[in-house]
């Protein structure tokens, strides 16, 4: 067997023992899910898929408006997604195509805006949003999300290698000003860098527990992983239970990431061939 065989078998044994381990823990959610409590904790455990999956989803139901959280949820990921994915590849088109008095030291501002924890802003943000009266409102979960400082340095990051120069000349002598700009040459471009933005924007607002448990202080609208925190009891928990309810939460997220990076790839690829 030649070196390059051996490689090659290397590679792909290495390959799929990553697989294996990424889709354990999914895997060991959906055997928790479709089990009872007392299952979950027998020894030696059980290793395979239960016959009480169903039953398990039924009690999700319930104990908690699971779908109406849902809906809550999904406006809220989908409206900050729309909104960072605009802003975000404005300012970083701005940042990266354009020269202007201060752009470093503000990009180096911005930069400097990693280093502060996101906790030290949620007492700021709260009393903000009480002054304007949008406490338990979509309004509350929305806007402080539409833009942020990651989104904007990884498409400045993306734009300046992945936008040629002449393109940006070529529509100033057509007499493009920045918008138009931004919407022909940028754009299309940066659609590949995009899609990875929204599923991570999507999936950091889907998931979320600490600012709605915050903000919604209505109990009849609350989000997706603040309901789920109810099926915790105080004097005991139904595992299972639990598992089932994270499991229903879990399965739009795979859709949207399958949907998602289906486009990404595609675009990748269709640069790839036009450069």
């Amino acid at each position: 067997m030649s070196v390059e065989r051996i490689r090659t078998v290397v590679g792909h044994v290495v390959l799929m023992l990553g697989v294996v381990v990424s889709l354990f823990p999914f895997y060991w959610m959906v055997v928790m899910a479709s089990n009872t409590t007392p299952d979950i904790f027998s020894y030696p455990p059980k290793l395979w898929i239960g016959s009480h999956l169903f039953e398990n989803m039924g009690k999700v139901l319930d104990n908690i408006d699971f779908f109406g959280s849902m809906v809550i949820t999904l406006i809220a990921s989908l409206g900050v997604t729309v909104l960072v994915l605009f802003f975000d590849s404005l300012a970083a088109f701005a940042f990266a195509k354009y020269e202007f008095p201060g752009r470093n030291l503000l990009f180096g501002l911005l930069l400097a805006t990693f280093m502060i924890p996101a906790q030290l802003s949620l007492v700021p943000q709260f009393v903000t949003l009480a002054e304007f009266g949008w406490i338990g409102s979509l309004k509350a979960l929305i806007i402080p999300g539409a833009a942020n400082a990651f989104g904007i340095f990884w498409m400045r990051q993306y734009a300046k290698g992945a936008i040629p120069d002449e393109l940006i000349s070529a529509a100033k002598v057509d007499g493009a000003g920045f918008f138009r700009q931004y919407l022909t040459v940028g754009l299309p471009v940066l659609r590949p860098g995009l899609a990875f933005l929204g599923i991570f924007t999507f999936i950091n607002v889907w998931n979320d527990y600490l600012w709605p448990l915050i903000v919604m202080t209505d109990p009849n609208r609350l989000t997706l992983q603040v309901a789920l925190d109810q099926l915790n009891g105080i004097y005991g928990t139904d595992y299972s239970m639990v598992m089932a309810g994270a499991l229903m939460s879990v399965v739009p997220l795979i859709g949207v990431f399958l949907i998602g990076a289906r486009s990404f790839i595609a675009d990748l690829a269709a640069g790839a061939m036009k450069f």
